[in-house]
């Protein structure tokens, strides 16, 4: 299906919206840069929406997706953090859960933002190597070397030590 009006464009944006979403949260680490990155990304998709070939529209917005979060990178600004500290939760049984995602938060911060991007397509969006290829404009063997890199430096990295061994299936 060709991309056509403005109205294919809303119905596209809405249905993906939370994929999304989650994809950027994984790239960024912060769930209001990740808002951003979404609405700037679709913003500059619009434009450019008469334009994309039938069926690679998927494609496309997660390519744009992960350059706007490259761009944003090199452009980073001095930002503020108020708080090092996740606020406490009324729910005191989702600590483990909140205790989780900010270890992985931490560890995905350290890896360079190909290495990311990598990671959170392959693994978390379930692309394949070729699909990932695609996406970041390389060849599925220079994938399989940013993943290979990414989950080494994701098994030594201090916040996950406690989950060592059930990343490297050791138990």
């Amino acid at each position: 299906m060709k991309p056509e009006s403005d109205a294919d464009f809303a119905d596209f944006a809405s249905a993906r919206w939370s994929r999304l979403l989650r994809i950027a949260y994984m790239l960024t680490g912060d769930f209001h840069e990740a808002e951003d990155l979404v609405q700037v990304t679709l913003i500059r998709v619009c434009d450019h929406w008469r334009r994309i070939p039938g069926g690679e529209a998927d494609l496309y917005v997660r390519r744009a997706l992960i350059n706007n979060h490259r761009s944003r990178l090199r452009k980073r600004r001095v930002a503020q953090f108020l708080t090092s500290l996740v606020p406490e939760t009324a729910d005191r049984g989702h600590t483990e859960t909140v205790e989780h995602r900010v270890a992985l938060a931490q560890a995905l911060d350290s890896l360079s933002s190909r290495q990311r991007a990598v990671v959170v397509l392959r693994y978390w969006d379930d692309m394949t190597e070729q699909q990932t290829a695609e996406i970041l404009s390389c060849s599925p063997n220079t994938v399989k070397v940013h993943a290979r890199r990414a989950l080494a430096a994701l098994r030594a990295h201090p916040a996950l030590a406690a989950y060592a061994p059930i990343l490297t299936g050791e138990t």
